[in-house]
């Protein structure tokens, strides 16, 4: 009789999700000081994830370092591994542009490049050596990002012209240009009024057919609309992040299992 050991069965779980991403007991320094500790989560093909929890838990911290973005703060370093495919991120000889390609990023401001909007979304294809026809590259990743209609007739107007919520979907189309597998976002819609937050959370949905996106919100009412899983991070008293429970998010919010989840979604605390 062939015995199944605990492991075993953890990874036959995640082969049979289809686990894309699977985070494990990750920690996160910058010096001497821990912002994130021991972080464990699987994330699946096609989900969307919310990272949820009190300012200073480290919820930035823990995306920023799915795909090596504290690389360019010179104190961090971090603990653990985080398995994207299969491979280690932080192994040795692991390529932090190329990973940066591959795990997309958008941040919590719109942060266009002082350009055209054209010039926006080819960027980063032509840096990366991109081979195929430009226009048509451009034109699928503004559609993708439901700006094209808006836009199409204005390419190379400067990307400062556009609203808030236009510069924020020009800032994820300049991201699906260079073709991610996975595509993390840092609050992306807390600089915008609640008209443009419906359309970015109208097109976190869209892009979920391609897409696996994985989402810092502080909104609680944004992480029950648009995510299918929900992590919540508390800290420590000395202040470092850990995660208290993950779990389906329609689970989370409505019967969670841990009392400081309860807590902080009620309001309790936070």
């Amino acid at each position: 009789m062939i015995m199944t050991t605990t492991a075993q069965k953890v990874e036959a779980e995640k082969v049979e999700k289809d686990i894309i991403l699977d985070i494990q007991e990750l920690s996160v320094y910058y010096g001497k000081f821990r912002a994130v500790n021991g972080v464990s989560i699987p994330v699946e093909r096609h989900k969307v994830v919310s990272l949820i929890g009190p300012s200073g838990c480290g919820k930035s911290t823990l995306l920023r370092s799915l795909n090596r973005m504290n690389d360019l703060i010179p104190t961090a370093r971090v603990e653990g591994k985080v398995l994207f495919q299969g491979e280690d991120l932080y192994a040795p000889g692991a390529d932090p542009i190329d990973i940066r390609f591959r795990v997309g990023m958008v941040f919590q401001k719109p942060n266009p490049f002082p350009k055209s909007i054209y010039d926006n979304v080819a960027f980063g294809p032509r840096i990366n050596g991109f081979k195929g026809k430009l226009d048509d590259l451009v034109e699928e990743s503004l559609r993708q990002a439901a700006l094209w209609d808006e836009v199409k007739d204005r390419l190379k107007d400067s990307a400062y012209a556009l609203s808030g919520g236009q510069q924020q979907r020009l800032c994820i189309a300049r991201t699906l240009a260079v073709r991610p597998e996975l595509i993390l976002m840092d609050e992306p819609c807390s600089a915008l009024d609640p008209i443009a937050t419906l359309a970015i959370e109208d097109l976190i949905h869209q892009l979920q057919e391609q897409y696996t996106i994985v989402i810092v919100t502080h909104n609680m009412q944004q992480a029950g609309r648009v995510s299918d899983y929900t992590a919540f991070m508390n800290m420590d008293a000395d202040r470092a992040g850990y995660l208290v429970e993950y779990d389906a998010t329609q689970q989370i919010f409505t019967n969670p299992q841990d009392k400081r989840t309860e807590d902080y979604i009620s309001g309790r605390f936070g």
